[in-house]
């Protein structure tokens, strides 16, 4: 904001770079849309002004790379446990820091299933962002817990089939269930409404750790387009098709557990 000698604001900034980023490339691929939900949790934690006492734990995998340009605290782990490391960071805070996670379907769905049950089940003060591309992205475009029926991986070279593979889970309706839950959703980032969804589910989810309520989690379906094998604007499109298997919405929003 600028104001000149009278005291009249001349000029007022209404946007522009965080001054929580760093400025260099971010290790993602050409239209990976894992950064778009990544600054979409940024802005948020901006809005909410809590980003000088909040705590990143990445899970393995592409999913987290748009924090690796924040000069925010951040912590990677072992596959699958984000959950139980952000749990403990923070009890180790006393419960003043905001802890949160970014997970990829893979990592948060599959090797580490047991580990977002458990954090849930205890209504552990913490959030969960899982950020879905129904593959594995960052070790080759195998099937996930995700993987649509039909979906071409390089582990189901005939498309995903049921009886063979599996149903796909939906996760965010199966956290929903679970009596430690504060929150539960789904956004995705495939149009501008969508985002602009997404960004209030984030928002709530992480009002609920602020006021102390429970576990919160929120599922974002982002495209791949290098696994999906389509140019960023198709893979885009193709987030149609994704949004049709797991619905976008508010699963579960309480304001205490019983």
């Amino acid at each position: 904001m600028t104001v000149n000698h009278s005291g009249v604001i001349v000029k007022e900034k209404i946007y522009g770079p965080s001054p929580y980023l760093m400025n260099f490339p971010l290790p993602s691929c050409s239209g990976c849309g894992s950064p778009m939900a990544c600054k979409i949790i940024m802005d948020v934690l901006e809005e909410l002004g809590v980003v000088e006492r909040a705590i990143v734990v990445v899970g393995i995998g592409c999913a987290g790379f748009g924090f690796f340009r924040t000069k925010m605290d951040m912590t990677m782990c072992a596959h699958g446990a984000a959950p139980s490391v952000a749990l403990g960071i923070k009890q180790a805070n006393y419960d003043d820091a905001i802890v949160f996670t970014v997970q990829g379907d893979g990592d948060c769905a599959a090797i580490g299933a047991g580990y977002l049950v458990n954090s849930a089940a205890r209504g552990d003060k913490i959030t969960v962002f899982m950020l879905n591309n129904t593959n594995y992205g960052t070790t080759g475009g195998q099937m996930a817990p995700t993987t649509l029926i039909g979906q071409v991986t390089t582990t189901t070279p005939g498309g995903r089939n049921a009886i063979a593979h599996g149903y796909p889970l939906h996760i965010a309706e199966m956290v929903a269930t679970i009596k430690g839950v504060a929150y539960s959703a789904r956004g995705a980032t495939n149009n501008f409404a969508n985002y602009q969804r997404t960004r209030k589910y984030v928002k709530s989810a992480l009002q609920k750790q602020i006021d102390g309520v429970g576990f919160s989690f929120v599922e974002i379906l982002v495209a791949c387009p290098v696994n999906w094998h389509l140019e960023p604007i198709k893979a885009m499109k193709r987030l149609e098709e994704v949004i049709a298997e797991y619905p976008l919405g508010e699963f579960r929003d309480l304001e205490a557990l019983d």
